[in-house]
């Protein structure tokens, strides 16, 4: 459940997340070339590699990465002293403007699940009440409970369908 919370804070969470992905992908970029820049090409790989762990941690549609050419013009804007190369200060940046619109659509999709499930889940209990046998036992269930279970049953449905795609 604190999960849940977490994710509903919003920019918090969405900016520590971030955070934590662009620590990961930088420190192992630059562990590998052995300087504390990024180039051109290895800003790109670690571009790549931030996506492929956005679409593995986040819920929602798999994202696909931003062109060579976007991501050529976005250095230009991040590179704050000019050297041609992005620190992991500019990379934090350059990283949280890159992932803007792909992270607004992770929240809109989470929230409209935890909003619409709920109001499906009341619907579908006045439905059953003319089902016999089934009817009586759903009616029994309290709202809040039932509520949950089809809140829950529902985010399941979607991670499943994520991971088959």
């Amino acid at each position: 459940m604190g999960q849940v919370l977490d994710r509903l804070q919003g920019k918090q969470w969405r900016q520590k997340q971030v955070r934590k992905i662009t620590d990961k992908v930088f420190d192992r970029i630059s562990n590998q070339s052995g300087k504390a820049n990024l180039t051109f090409g290895e800003l790109y790989i670690a571009v790549l590699l931030v996506y492929n762990d956005i679409n593995k941690r986040l819920p929602g549609p798999h994202f696909d990465p931003p062109p060579k050419e976007q991501v050529q013009a976005m250095i230009e804007t991040c590179d704050f002293n000019l050297d041609g190369e992005i620190d992991r200060v500019e990379f934090v940046k350059f990283i949280e403007e890159l992932t803007t619109h792909t992270l607004i659509a992770v929240s809109q999709g989470l929230i409209l699940t935890l909003v619409v499930a709920p109001t499906v889940a009341m619907a579908t209990k006045k439905a059953t009440e003319g089902v016999p046998g089934v009817g009586k036992v759903v009616q029994r269930i309290p709202n809040s409970i039932y509520a949950s279970l089809v809140t829950l049953a529902l985010v399941l449905f979607q991670k499943s369908q994520e991971e088959s795609d």
